[in-house]
């Protein structure tokens, strides 16, 4: 190529100036323009079962030394790739099942013990944070800020003291449900409501979190359970991981006259990647499976039989799911509701199928990019990633001030 060139400078040199005219593919502009954006904001996903893919591990269960985060590990979180997709602050899931019902508490505590061995085992790379001017400072300090949100509600046991005993320990959201119901709270998946939406008890439970400053997680819940909710709690709520259930029609996802409250109560609806979740096709081929998955889950009695109903799953096979499916929800939900009340919630290592390009966490700025080439302003683009969850986070925090200054401690014993 070079003797080539030598050899017709005049018509190279005119060639290559009409290459310096021509710009760069709009993918790779759209690309480095996420990246500059993410680099200079805080990311925070909602949602993400590192925790319980380390308990289940096959190599060592719940060996938190083993599952080495520095290199690439066996699921879809590491470090590097946590760098490599800009992620700032990260809800780690301390998920326990739903259908627990012996030894919740127990459980609960040692998937927190978990959650915060992994922090504390990687200082150069985490923090615990527990308020919005923590995770600033862990930012600054260029460290991922750690929090913790209890999915789902039955590790409680029906303990109000147990909710004030999991704050302390770093806990900042719970998700009232997770896919059954519990003693107080209706579930999505159930195909037969227990409350009609939130007991009194559960009632009860939002009015204590909101005074604790630990964030109402709707993700899960049925829609009723969210309209209770929205109904009850004087702070904001979030969903950490769900979709708008006008473009899928499952009830995992929210309906439009929920997400359409979250402007008056500033709650933030964190769309996450689940292919079963943005897509109608992959949800009608995964969602009969996820009925039928938790139906035996519920009847399995042994952790053997529970794996055995988790390989059962992992063999359903869904059709193409892109990244352009995710941007849809995302700006359903800023048609709806507008553009202070949306964030991201991944759903990393709790999930199997992923849209082509967001498959693991360093993958972020593959959806920026696409939302870059809908139009998205920088502005906007910040307040998607991380912004309108830390100030749904500093008004939660202004609320639980007022209340802490006003009521005491709420008292209920045996759940009631």
């Amino acid at each position: 190529m070079v003797t080539q060139l030598a050899s017709k400078p005049a018509a190279w040199l005119s060639i290559l100036a009409l290459t310096a005219a021509v710009p760069a593919p709009a993918a790779d502009d759209a690309l480095a323009h996420a990246n500059r954006v993410l680099a200079g904001t805080i990311l925070i996903d909602g949602h993400n079962d590192l925790p319980f893919t380390i308990r289940r591990a096959k190599a060592a269960p719940g060996d938190v030394a083993a599952y080495d985060l520095r290199g690439h590990a066996p699921g879809q979180t590491d470090i590097p790739r946590l760098r490599a997709g800009h992620v700032g602050a990260q809800f780690w899931s301390v998920y326990i099942p739903g259908e627990t019902t012996v030894g919740a508490a127990r459980t609960q505590l040692e998937q927190i013990d978990i959650a915060r061995q992994v922090i504390d085992r990687y200082p150069d790379t985490f923090r615990l944070a527990g308020s919005v001017a923590e995770i600033r400072a862990a930012h600054r300090d260029h460290r991922i800020a750690s929090l913790l949100g209890m999915e789902g509600g039955a590790g409680l046991e029906n303990s109000l003291g147990a909710l004030r005993a999991y704050y302390d320990l770093g806990v900042r959201y719970m998700t009232l449900t997770h896919n059954s119901h519990t003693d107080w709270a209706d579930s999505a998946m159930p195909e037969t409501p227990k409350f009609g939406g939130l007991s009194p008890f559960g009632e009860k439970i939002v009015g204590e979190m909101n005074r604790l400053g630990m964030l109402v997680d709707l993700s899960h819940t049925s829609a009723d359970t969210m309209r209770d909710a929205l109904d009850v709690s004087k702070a904001p709520v979030i969903f950490s991981h769900a979709a708008a259930r006008q473009l899928v029609d499952i009830p995992r996802n929210v309906p439009d006259d929920v997400i359409a409250r979250l402007p008056a109560n500033g709650g933030v609806l964190m769309v996450t990647f689940v292919a079963g979740f943005v897509s109608q096709d992959a949800a009608d081929a995964m969602f009969p499976a996820m009925q039928e998955f938790y139906r035996k889950m519920n009847a399995a009695k042994t952790e053997e039989e529970r794996r055995a109903v988790y390989a059962t799953m992992q063999k359903v096979k869904l059709p193409p799911v892109t990244v352009k499916d995710v941007a849809d929800h995302i700006e359903h939900v800023v048609k709806v509701a507008g553009i202070d009340n949306v964030g991201i919630g991944g759903d990393f290592d709790g999930n199997d199928d992923w849209p082509e390009g967001l498959s693991d966490v360093s993958m972020y700025p593959n959806l920026f990019a696409e939302l870059i080439r809908r139009g998205w302003s920088d502005a906007d683009l910040k307040k998607l990633a991380g912004e309108n969850v830390l100030r749904a986070m500093a008004q939660a925090e202004k609320v639980a001030r007022e209340l802490q200054a006003t009521t005491n401690p709420a008292i209920a014993l045996g759940g009631r």
